[in-house]
Order: C-alpha cells, then structure tokens, then sequence
C-alpha cells in the first residue's frame, strides 16, 4: 500500500472514528480495514470489527502499513475504499466552489454544509482532490454525506444546472447577505483563497458581499462559506 496520490483508484479514512463513518455511509466502496497492535478493543473498534464480518471486508492488522500511510502517531485503524462519482441533484441547493485549493478549507466547508442541510457540492477545476486523506479527516467524515460534482468551467456547470438563482460572494457586491431575498433552488458561489470570484461574475445572478469592519480585508474561504450557510438556512432551524 503507497501513499496516496491524486492518479491513486483508491483512497482511504485515517481513524477509527472516519473508518467507521466510510463503513456506515459508503460500505459498498470499502475494500478492506488496516488495524495496528496497538488499537484498543473498544466499543468502535467493535462495531468495526463486526460490519467487516457481516458484510466480507478483509481486516488486515500491519503496523507497517499503518504507519507508512499516517503521519499521525496515534492513527490505528485505517478504511481503503474504492473512488466514487454520486453526482450531483440539479434540484437541490448547491455550494459551488471555483478553483478551491486549501484541503483543510475543503474538508471544513463540506462539513458545514452537511450540518446546514445542503447535501450538494461543485467543484470547478482546476480544484483541490477531494478524494485526499487530508481533506477527508478534516471534513470528520461529512464527505460520506455528500454528492460532489467537479466540472472544467463554470459555464459548463450553468449550462446543465439551467434555472437556478445564483449567488456569487463577492467584496464588490452591493448587497449585503442579511438584505437579500432568498429564493431556492440556488447556487453559493465563491472564490479562490488567495483572490476570490473574478468581476465577470457581477453579472451572474444576486452577487452577495459579507459585510464586516475594515480592520480585516476579507474573511477565510470557510468562515464565509459557514456564514452563507447560516443565513440562507437559518428559518429552518431556528
């Protein structure tokens, strides 16, 4: 087993607690279960042990690979599964994150959006792997959650979602989030990281700015996403 790389068919979870969400959500891809000697026999590693039974997984115990596969010195249980396209519901609200390339931004975001109910993810390339371990630990499993699309352009992503209300997060954006009238199904655009959505897309839809104090420039890739998320779902939850 070699370390992961982006050409790699396979992927796989770092933790018991990741291992157990990929064989609860997406058992049909699971190939086989690495555990290390020194994995306590708890209830999770249980629970484990007992859905690989039932259901044909190989279990496999090798500290060597183990260890070759995780930079984290308590990482004793480690999920392989096979690489999976669950393509996105064009009836459904989407995130849509152009040229993402943070794997730790990736991972958060997915997160929040799976706490906030949106369950839809576009990707336009060039874009970070969400397959990467790294994104998967810091998504804490949400990824099992989600369908996620990755297309080349935006235009060919509007071309297939068609009628939809499009709001791109933009600082040149005149109207402020908490004004906005929401209407479904829509579409969360954001940028880049470093540089954020470029001036073609003030004329795509109901471009949004985020609005704070000057003693910042702009907020984290996440922190915005997480703030969208909020707004536009908050009537359902509170």
């Amino acid at each position: 087993m070699k370390k992961y790389k982006k050409t790699s068919l396979e992927s796989y979870t770092l933790g018991t607690t990741l291992t157990l969400e990929l064989l609860t959500k997406k058992i049909e891809y699971v190939l086989r279960v690495y555990i290390h000697s020194k994995q306590e026999k708890n209830e999770t590693y249980k629970k484990i042990i007992k859905i690989c039974e039932n259901n044909h997984i190989e279990v496999i115990y090798s500290d060597k690979i183990i260890n070759s596969l995780s930079d984290k010195e308590n990482c004793y249980v480690i999920g392989v599964f096979k690489k999976y396209q669950e393509n996105i519901n064009f009836s459904s609200n989407h995130i849509v994150l152009v040229n993402p390339s943070n794997m730790g931004n990736l991972g958060t975001i997915i997160r929040s959006s799976v706490g906030f109910s949106i369950f839809d993810l576009v990707i336009i390339q060039p874009g970070v792997d969400i397959f990467d371990p790294k994104v998967i630990r810091s998504s804490m499993g949400a990824i099992f959650n989600i369908r996620f699309q990755y297309f080349n352009s935006f235009l060919d992503y509007m071309k297939m979602a068609k009628d939809r209300n499009y709001y791109p997060f933009m600082l040149k954006a005149k109207t402020d989030l908490k004004c906005v009238l929401k209407k479904e199904p829509y579409s969360l655009i954001f940028g880049p990281e470093a540089s954020g959505l470029s001036d073609d897309f003030l004329e795509i839809g109901t471009p949004l700015i985020i609005k704070h104090n000057k003693m910042i420039d702009s907020l984290n890739l996440d922190n915005a996403v997480s703030i969208a998320l909020y707004e536009f779902t908050k009537n359902e939850y509170f």
